[in-house]
C-alpha cells in the first residue's frame, strides 16, 4: 500500500486508532517509521499522529526521542476493559473469591499519569479495615501497586519518573532516596511482586501483583492491604500464589472480552 493509497482507504478519523492498534501489536518501543511500514500513510501525518498521542498521553516518548511506548492513557484504556459490564459479575466473583481465601480487602488498581487509581474493591468483613475507596489515587513510589507498576518501566522511563518525582514522605518507612528505590523496583522487577511494608500508611501492609494484557504486560494492578495487627510482610506472602492466580484468571477475562469483540 503506497501513500496515495492509503489516502483513499484509511478515514481520517480511523487513523489514530489504527496507529494505536499497531503500537499495541508490537509491545516493545516502536519508531513512527516502524508503524507506517504497516499504514503507509504520509510521512508528515504519520509523525502529527504520533505527536497527537504523545500529547494526549497515549504514547510515551523513550529517551532515544525517537521510539515511543504506550503511555499511561492508553495503558488505562486497556485496563479499563476490567470494567465492561459484561465481565463485571466474572470480575467481582473473582475478587471476592480472593477476599475469602486472604480474609482482607483486595483491590485492582490502574496506573495514571502520577498515581494508580482504585478501580474495584472487595472490603473484608473485618470491622478494623483501611478505608481506600473506590476512585482514590495514590502515590507510585510507596504503594505496592505503584511500585509495582513502576517495575514494569523501561530503564528510560523509569529514570525519567525518578528524575521528576517528588517522593514524598508518607511515613517513617517511606522510601525517599533516589538510588534506593530504583534498587527497591528492580528488585520488584525481579520477583514479580511488590510489598508495602508501613510506606504509604503506618500501620497497614500490602502486596501486589501484575495483571497482564493478552501481549504479557501489565495493564492494571492487584492487591490486598491489611493492618499490622493481622498481617507482616512475611504472613502476606504466604498468599501471594493466591494473588497470582486471580491475576491471571482476570488477565483471561481480559482476554476473552478482546476475544469475543474480535
Amino acid at each position: 500500500m503506497d501513500g496515495e493509497t492509503a489516502r483513499e482507504t484509511i478515514p481520517t478519523n480511523l487513523r489514530l486508532l489504527l496507529v494505536l492498534e499497531e503500537v499495541a501489536k508490537v509491545g516493545v518501543p516502536v519508531t513512527p517509521t516502524e508503524i507506517n511500514a504497516k499504514l503507509a500513510l504520509p510521512k508528515p501525518t504519520i509523525h502529527r499522529l504520533f505527536a497527537t498521542l504523545e500529547e494526549e498521553g497515549f504514547l510515551q516518548r523513550d529517551m532515544d526521542g525517537r521510539s515511543y511506548s504506550p503511555g499511561p492513557r492508553m495503558r488505562r484504556l486497556a485496563g479499563g476493559i476490567l470494567s465492561s459490564l459484561r465481565i463485571r459479575t466474572a470480575r467481582q466473583a473473582v475478587l471476592r473469591r480472593l477476599s475469602r481465601e486472604i480474609g482482607e480487602t483486595c483491590n485492582i488498581a490502574l496506573p495514571d499519569r502520577d498515581a494508580m487509581i482504585y478501580l474495584e474493591r472487595v472490603e473484608t468483613e473485618w470491622p478494623l479495615r483501611i478505608q481506600l475507596p473506590q476512585g482514590t489515587r495514590v502515590p507510585f513510589h510507596c504503594t505496592a501497586s505503584g511500585k509495582m507498576y513502576l517495575s514494569s518501566l523501561t530503564k528510560r522511563h523509569l529514570d525519567r519518573y525518578l528524575a521528576a518525582a517528588d517522593l514524598a514522605e508518607q511515613t517513617p518507612n517511606t522510601i525517599t532516596d533516589v538510588e534506593a528505590l530504583r534498587a527497591e523496583i528492580e528488585g520488584i522487577a525481579g520477583r514479580g511482586y511488590s510489598l508495602d511494608r508501613e510506606e504509604f500508611m503506618q500501620n497497614m501492609v500490602a502486596l501486589a501483583v501484575p495483571i497482564l494484557d493478552p501481549n504479557g504486560r501489565l495493564m492494571a494492578t492487584l492487591s490486598f492491604h491489611a493492618p499490622t495487627q493481622r498481617f507482616d510482610a512475611a504472613r502476606s506472602l504466604a498468599h501471594l500464589d493466591d494473588l497470582r492466580r486471580a491475576a491471571s484468571d482476570l488477565g483471561q477475562l481480559v482476554e476473552a472480552e478482546l476475544s469475543d469483540d474480535g
